[in-house]
């Protein structure tokens, strides 16, 4: 799952999903780490324009709300259940998306720099290491 490093909301969703897949099967990198770059330039998205989370699975990236929706798959109920909200259809979705992602920042602020993971998440963080930033 790629994130906005520099957006709050960003953050306390990863939090979130850390909290809730106990699988720990998602595993997470900023969009501005060297990471994240990289992983966008692979699936041919530009790094430049690109303001949502992004999960990439199967050798696919999925965007905005189909990112989000899609990370539910991995959660504890009753989380889990949210990801029949795909079955709404995206242009619906993805507006309610963008409504939230375009007021982000005034809403729940920046960040000026990514909150270190906890010890115990560092793994599930690709980014996490000296050369990821």
């Amino acid at each position: 799952m790629l994130y906005d490093g520099e957006c709050a909301l960003c953050h306390r969703t990863v939090r979130f999903l850390l909290r809730y897949d106990p699988d720990a099967r998602l595993r997470f990198a900023a969009l501005q780490s060297s990471v994240g770059r990289a992983l966008l330039a692979r699936h041919h998205l530009s790094a430049d324009s690109l303001d949502t989370l992004v999960l990439i699975e199967d050798g696919r990236a999925w965007l905005r709300s189909d990112a989000a929706l899609g990370a539910t798959r991995h959660l504890v109920w009753p989380w889990r259940a949210l990801a029949w909200l795909r079955w709404t259809p995206r242009v619906v979705r993805d507006r309610v998306y963008d409504l939230v992602a375009r007021s982000r920042y005034e809403r729940f602020g920046r960040v000026a720099a990514c909150p270190l993971p906890s010890p115990a998440h560092r793994a599930r963080f690709l980014d996490a290491g000296p050369s990821g930033r």
